[in-house]
């Protein structure tokens, strides 16, 4: 990507750092941006088991109401009252938040599931979102315009991805000095620079709820997560009938030839529904470095293809446009002379795929999904003009018991 220019200086005076959030423990710098410790992450599985209990670092408040609230790589973050608004650059993190009942508190300036899914449960998302990446650099000066209490985001994503070559650790101690504090982890999946634990959905979430000062609903979805995994777990067949599944990323160029081969088990959030539905991967590790054509995709032949974040086909209305699906990633399948012999093809297993940014709401749409695309019989069928609505009687979660959790009707 090109540079940015407004990394070389910041074109505001230094503010004050504000008086009601700041990093305690551990002073902001190069051991803040690291992590905290040299652990390697925790297992993949952690979230596949019934969700944890409270594992939260928070401190007892004192008679000022100040608290900290500790997760890598940020380290502890000292509060002296809860965050009233907010930004988050991924769809977990504001995801999260939301569920919390902070939507009022949302500054958007990201990137996120598709708002349909939250206006099943009684969210308004927006629809023009800035993009801190516009320009093709991070927007140093968009953090200043929306001058949040908090940055919900692990601070080496802004210098660690590449992203934006320009950008380096001291433009991101520079936004957690003079902005607000990070506090995040990038649960999503693991990267280059993720060397330190990457905490599971739930995980993460109990810290945030902390932040927000919000148990009972945090407890709340909990419980709504652990139903549904206890609803899928007594209906999954036995492991020698589970499909595989060929996981094509969005990102492909079909009519190219082009097919970005992924694995269904890999460590973070973005293949959490998989894993809890016990989906195993047709490609192998080895396959999903760099691009498939047509000649190896009939030499491995999935009876399955789904393509990850194909749901972000939207129509005119913002809902999911099953048109715009087949004519993306279907209608090149068919019209290829390869491609039209595929067993997926022929049996009409291309599905649009989970989004892969999700956080506690959007992940009971597409573990829902997941379900109803790959275990029909035990779960329903999948209809793509209807989705996400899902017949009352074969919903897997409580779409209003949501919506009351969001706004505090517990």
């Amino acid at each position: 990507m090109s540079d940015n220019d407004t990394n070389d200086t910041i074109r505001h005076e230094a503010p004050t750092r504000r008086d009601t959030i700041k990093y305690g423990g551990s002073a902001i710098g190069a051991s803040l941006l690291a992590g905290c410790s040299g652990d390697s992450g925790s297992d993949a599985a952690s979230e596949d088991t019934q969700t944890e209990t409270n594992t939260s670092t928070e401190e007892t408040k004192p008679d000022d109401e100040s608290y900290s609230v500790t997760m890598e790589p940020v380290g502890t973050v000292e509060f002296e009252s809860v965050p009233e608004t907010w930004m988050a650059i991924t769809g977990p993190w504001a995801d999260m938040a939301i569920a919390l009942g902070q939507r009022d508190g949302f500054l958007p300036a990201g990137f996120y599931p598709p708002g349909y899914l939250y206006e099943r449960v009684g969210v308004s998302m927006p629809t023009e979102v800035p993009n801190p990446l516009a320009g093709g650099g991070w927007d140093q000066e968009l953090f200043y315009e929306l001058d949040p209490d908090v940055i919900l985001c692990d601070p080496n994503y802004l210098h660690g991805t590449g992203f934006d070559s320009s950008w380096d650790e001291t433009d991101t101690e520079s936004i957690a000095t003079n902005v607000a504090p990070f506090f995040g982890n990038n649960i999503v999946r693991r990267r280059e620079f993720h060397d330190y634990e990457l905490y599971s959905m739930y995980e993460a979430f109990d810290r945030l709820a902390d932040v927000f000062d919000e148990r009972e609903r945090h407890e709340a979805f909990v419980e709504v997560h652990d139903d549904l995994r206890a609803e899928i777990d007594s209906k999954l067949p036995p492991e020698s009938e589970r499909p595989e599944v060929g996981l094509v990323n969005f990102g492909s160029d079909l009519q190219a030839g082009e097919f970005a081969a992924m694995t269904t088990d890999s460590e973070g959030t973005e293949m959490k529904q998989y894993r809890d539905l016990g989906i195993e991967s047709t490609f192998s590790e080895e396959q999903t470095d760099g691009m498939l054509d047509y000649e190896s995709m009939a030499e491995i032949d999935p009876d399955i293809i789904v393509i990850h974040g194909g749901i972000r086909l939207t129509d005119d209305d913002g809902e999911f446009s099953a048109e715009a699906f087949r004519e993306q990633f279907v209608t090149p399948l068919n019209e290829h002379p390869i491609g039209s012999q595929l067993t997926a093809v022929e049996n009409d297993a291309v599905y649009p795929g989970p989004y892969f940014l999700q956080g506690p709401i959007a992940s009971l749409f597409q573990t829902e999904l997941v379900a109803r695309l790959l275990y029909p019989d035990a779960f329903g069928t999948f209809d793509p003009v209807q989705f996400p609505d899902v017949p009352a009687e074969e919903q897997l979660f409580d779409r209003q018991h949501v919506t009351d959790i969001i706004n505090g009707d517990i």
